[in-house]
């Protein structure tokens, strides 16, 4: 068992860590409506924590993550023996809470540098019941994209 845990960061110290550490990984957890629909961090790769139709955890969500980080070590000739060891992976979802619980999985399955971006995307619902108005990557005016 490990004593690790999930690390919360702002969006702001988010992005440093992207543009300092070329072998880190920034992953959307949200659902593929979300990604595509409300937009994403610019470099983000999608990979659902839950997705529809029946909002279920993904069960592949680990091996893919696996995937992304061992494509990475293979063409940066990284450490193959210990892929989870060798990069960051920073998760983002609409608002932190989902990507906490995939962090937390992450964690659990062996690796070891973990992030989670506080208040995700979008941020909490303002009093307006409005997102991205009070915090969250895109309120902070990190670089996003919209398909």
């Amino acid at each position: 068992m490990t004593n690790l845990e999930v690390i919360s960061l702002s969006p702001q110290d988010a992005f440093k860590i992207l543009q300092s550490n070329n072998k880190a990984v920034l992953i959307d957890v949200r659902s593929e409506l979300e990604y595509l629909f409300i937009g994403h961090p610019k470099g983000a790769i999608h990979i659902a924590w839950v997705d529809e139709p029946d909002w279920k955890v993904n069960p592949l969500f680990v091996t893919e993550v696996r995937k992304v980080m061992l494509e990475g070590i293979i063409s940066d000739e990284g450490d193959k023996e210990h892929p989870m060891d060798a990069a960051p992976v920073l998760l983002i979802c609409r608002s932190g809470r989902r990507s906490l619980e995939a962090g937390r999985k992450l964690i659990k399955e062996g690796f070891t540098k973990v992030f989670n971006i506080i208040d995700g995307f979008e941020g909490p619902i303002d009093a307006e019941h409005h997102r991205s108005t009070l915090s969250g990557w895109h309120f902070h005016g990190m670089p996003w994209e919209q398909c």
